[in-house]
């Protein structure tokens, strides 16, 4: 599937979103060009899910102003947070070529009526009144009580010219800066974020705190940390449970980029339901003392005890990123979801969150003395894995930030519109909103384990258990070079088409592994025939005969089976016998353990004669 049938679903999955009453969203199938115009109205939906956080269909259509008189203007969105007005200018190519191709043409841009607009004025050159919509939008632009402290911007959703300049584009926007979403970045910033529910990355996340319970002159611990990457600080302060579950409710996995763990894999924990249950069966503070509390990364943090209101104060956090005691907050954004977030009338526990406090632990980075971003980064991972070591997490949750692993996750979305997992549970909610199925899902264990098949190395492949692939000594020397991601790929389709014809005979039960057809193969030696198919790989022009190669290599497969039987260093696991009984010669064969043997690869390459 490609990246751009990937958006067209999710477009369809948001147009799903609108109530009956917006029957432009809903068009008859039959009528491509209304479907078209919906889906470009989707896209737009899109762009202020992704950026803006704005989960709720009805809020952001409120935004959309793509209609006739709209000043060229397809939709905005007011950001107090950044003091800035964005401007939007969106154009849907409704065919894969035109989406990756086709330019927005200047003409289009210069329609842009926004110096009018900011002006305050409400009609056009033509001193025709713009739309309703545009008119509102004046109407909450002048409104804002300290508009002189914000910005302008023009968002493209389309592809530019790359002979445009930026200051051409200034000019062409009516002086404003502009940012451009082309296709491939429509495709890593807004398609791959919404699947992953990796969107809306908060700038600053702020906590509201609760300073009655405070005794000392201030309700925070500062300590200053030097490590051999310059120095960082840590603050110790407790914090209303609410004010977490309501943060990891909205922004997810935008805040977990750090974690070992995703969103929706924290809840395969049995210490959910007793985080729940301090916060539901007791209406005291006992959380404070039950729980081991919350690390979280920052690049500033700031603490106001004094904010005009009693006994409350606010926590500052800049560009936050939560690594240890994620199965805390995501409990908490749970039961927030469960308890609260409902309609007013229904709320079945609306207090639970009342008098009750969470430790957090801020440790803030001076980026300014760390001599380069690799540092930032090699300190962050080493706080991340340090740690988590004090909570169960397996060895592949804690190679899931390794470099190599986002590289081979990007690569494989952006040339082949595949999702790697590098993280168990990430695309959760792509899959539980419809917008990717779970076949699109590369499972990094079965992946890990090809890439051994590519390295010649199938006994291993099959013999080794999870935790032991996915340890530091053996995962660095499988996935450790960028160059081969494509030739892994190719293993990886090879060992999907295996396992098809595989499930093929699950419901034969006279041959129920295809032994018929293909000996012990598919039932014991998936990884020996993969490895065999990388013997034919040649460069990208391999993936159109991933079929034919896997065809033909099972068609041999009971061949070199009977090959195997008859090499004398293979006496371990076949052996010839008199049955006592009968007299009879009789072959007693282990291919279970032969295809986990130190044999193997040597009858693979002679077999199929494949040099070394």
């Amino acid at each position: 599937m490609s990246n751009y049938t990937t958006l067209l679903t999710v477009l369809d999955k948001i147009r799903d979103e609108a109530p009956n009453a917006y029957k432009r969203y809903r068009p008859d199938k039959t009528k491509i060009e209304e479907v078209n115009n919906a889906r470009a109205r989707a896209f737009i939906h899109l762009f202020l899910k992704v950026n803006y956080g704005l989960l709720d269909f009805l809020e952001r259509e409120k935004y959309i102003t793509d209609d006739p008189q709209d000043g060229g203007i397809d939709g905005y969105y007011i950001s107090t947070e950044n003091k800035t007005v964005y401007f939007i200018q969106s154009k849907f190519r409704a065919t894969e070529n035109n989406f990756k191709e086709k330019e927005i043409l200047f003409r289009e841009l210069l329609q842009m009526d926004v110096d009018r607009i900011v002006d305050g004025q409400v009609t056009d050159e033509k001193k025709i009144p713009y739309n309703g919509k545009i008119q509102t939008m004046i109407g909450e632009i002048q409104k804002i009580p300290d508009v002189g402290r914000y910005n302008y911007q023009v968002v493209i959703l389309a592809n530019v010219s790359s002979q445009l300049t930026p200051s051409q584009q200034r000019k062409l926007t009516g002086g404003f800066p502009a940012v451009v979403y082309d296709y491939n970045k429509v495709y890593t910033d807004l398609v791959l974020r919404v699947i992953q529910g990796n969107y809306y990355n908060p700038s600053e996340l702020i906590i509201t705190l609760n300073l009655s319970n405070t005794n000392s002159q201030s309700a925070k611990v500062n300590y200053n940390v030097k490590t051999a990457k310059k120095e960082c600080d840590i603050t110790l302060v407790f914090v209303p449970t609410s004010e977490i579950a309501h943060a990891m409710y909205k922004y997810r996995n935008s805040i977990l980029k750090f974690n070992p763990r995703s969103y929706l894999e924290l809840s395969h924990n049995e210490v959910n339901s007793a985080i729940s249950s301090s916060v539901l069966n007791l209406n005291s503070n006992e959380f404070a003392l039950y729980n081991n509390g919350i690390t979280i990364l920052s690049f500033g943090t700031e603490m106001n005890e004094r904010i005009g209101q009693k006994d409350k104060g606010q926590l500052i956090i800049t560009a936050p990123q939560i690594i240890n005691g994620g199965q805390t907050a995501y409990t908490l954004s749970r039961l927030y979801e469960d308890y609260v977030l409902i309609d007013d009338e229904n709320r079945k526990r609306p207090d639970i969150f009342e008098n009750k406090e969470v430790l957090l632990k801020v440790i803030t980075f001076h980026p300014e003395d760390l001599s380069s971003p690799n540092e930032y980064l090699d300190l962050i991972e080493a706080i991340s894995k340090a740690t988590n070591q004090q909570s169960e997490v397996n060895e592949a949750d804690r190679r899931s930030n390794d470099k190599i692993q986002i590289d081979l996750q990007n690569f494989l979305f952006d040339k082949y519109g595949w999702f790697y997992e590098r993280k168990r549970g990430e695309y959760a909610d792509g899959i539980r909103a419809g917008y990717v199925n779970r076949s699109q899902i590369i499972n990094r264990e079965d992946f890990l384990r090809v890439c051994k098949c590519c390295d010649v190395d199938p006994a291993n492949a099959r013999r080794m258990g999870a935790e032991n692939i996915f340890e530091k000594q053996h995962f660095d020397t499988t996935l450790n070079d960028p160059n081969r991601f494509d030739e892994y790929f190719f293993a990886y389709k090879c060992f999907l088409e295996i396992n098809r014809i595989k499930k093929g005979f699950s419901r034969d039960k006279d041959n129920k592994f295809g032994f018929l057809n293909f000996g012990n193969g598919l039932q014991f030696g998936m990884y020996a025939i993969v490895t065999v198919c990388c013997f034919h790989y040649k460069g990208e022009k391999s993936f159109k005969d991933v079929g034919k190669i896997v065809n033909s290599v099972l068609s041999k497969w009971r061949k070199f089976e009977a090959y195997a039987v008859k090499q004398s260093e293979n006496k371990d696991y076949f052996r010839t016998y008199t049955d006592p009984d009968t007299g009879a010669k009789k072959l007693e064969v282990n291919f279970n353990n032969y295809y986990k043997g130190r044999t193997l690869v040597k009858d693979l390459r002679v077999f199929f004669k494949k040099k070394k």
